[in-house]
């Protein structure tokens, strides 16, 4: 539940009661309700919408690979990290230990364009 547990939800409720007073808490928590309820319905006929102008396209689109919660960002950049590049002959990315391609006794090559 967005990422709220048992006492901090517990909390939540104390301070609802505390700031709205219990004599205006259900008054509150009905507008709540239809708000969520709002929310739904306006989900659901946008979803209904979009199946419409899409079509039969529309069921064959797998849904969880647009959901934001499946990317971490230290997964991204470990797999950019590690795994082999086709831009610099499959050796990684350049960065980190062993990714050195080139023969250490000569310098390092220098671009005076790009400085």
């Amino acid at each position: 539940m967005a990422g709220v547990n048992g006492w901090e939800f517990i909390a939540l409720i104390v301070l609802a009661v505390v700031i709205l007073g219990p004599e205006r808490l259900p008054e509150y928590a009905a507008k709540l309700g239809r708000l969520v309820r709002q929310a739904r319905a306006m989900a659901e006929g946008a979803k209904g919408q979009l199946r419409e102008q899409m079509g039969p396209e529309f069921d064959d689109i797998d849904w969880r690979q647009y959901d934001p919660r499946q990317y971490d960002p230290r997964r991204i950049v470990r797999e950019a990290l590690l795994d082999p590049s086709p831009v610099d002959g499959g050796g990684g990315s350049g960065f980190g230990p062993g990714s050195a391609t080139r023969d250490e006794s000569k310098p390092t090559p220098y671009d005076d364009d790009a400085t």
